[in-house]
């Protein structure tokens, strides 16, 4: 939907500049999740696991975004070619990527779309979230959305049946991007929707976290698991509490 560039200002600091695509400048949904998006982060950024936001508007008729710039690549991309720095930060990383979507819960947004792809991590293992164009305010009692957009890959039962969903989506999903992580593989592979959903609800086939990878601590494992309950109401409720239990079992 949109192009980064690095930009420099007049005085010559970086910065990360979103552009959206010009064959998108009339796609009224487009222009109106971009927009969103750029309005969602203004309200979450300000914390060390959320991309930096400066600006938003047009130049020329073009949105953009203007954002902190920071060295790094996304989870996919490090993990697909077993990056040295994910070993050396697992622990960390993991605690981060819940850390800040406590931060953007506790802001009064789900984000609907979390995945590998919008976790940036930096050289030195600091993680910052990305992307809040499908992000949502959480309301008192869950919502129905009529479209569905997102990655299918890490979309909760729920999500993916167009039931009625809150917070716990991300919860969901959080476990999907842990279980990747720290087994290079996903934990409901598919090609299409209906594929992945099946296998989410006939677990018969599901290979567990430390099946896949024996070295992980059982106590890690049940977070995952508790993480990817098919049942909402058996993961964890708040990120708080998934927070606490990382860090009790990564003794960080």
């Amino acid at each position: 939907m949109a192009d980064i560039w690095l930009a420099t200002d007049a005085r010559g600091k970086t910065h990360a500049l979103r552009r959206l695509h010009d064959h998108l400048r009339f796609d009224f949904t487009a222009k109106r999740r971009f927009v969103h998006g750029c309005e969602v982060l203004e309200k979450v950024q300000d914390h060390d696991c959320i991309i930096g936001y400066e600006e938003h508007g047009k130049i020329e008729g073009q949105w953009y975004l203007l954002m902190e710039y920071v060295e790094a690549a996304n989870l996919k991309e490090l993990y697909a070619r077993h990056d040295p720095v994910l070993l050396d930060n697992v622990a960390q990383i993991l605690i981060d990527m819940a850390v800040g979507l406590e931060h953007i819960h506790e802001s009064g947004f789900m984000h609907l779309d979390f995945k590998p792809e919008n976790v940036l991590v930096t050289r030195n293992g600091s993680v910052r979230l990305v992307d809040f164009d499908l992000a949502q305010e959480i309301q008192e009692k869950p919502i129905k959305i009529k479209k569905n957009p997102g990655t299918p890959a890490y979309m909760a039962p729920e999500q993916l049946s167009g039931q009625a969903i809150d917070q716990r989506v991300d919860v969901f999903a959080f476990g999907v991007s842990a279980y990747e992580l720290l087994t290079n593989q996903k934990p409901f592979p598919g090609e299409s929707s209906a594929e992945i959903l099946s296998r989410q609800m006939d677990r018969s086939g599901f290979v567990t976290p430390r099946q896949a990878n024996p070295d992980l601590p059982p106590s890690l494992e049940r977070i995952v698991l508790k993480c990817l309950e098919c049942n909402p109401d058996r993961r964890y409720p708040f990120l708080s509490v998934l927070v606490h239990d990382l860090k009790a079992a990564l003794y960080v």
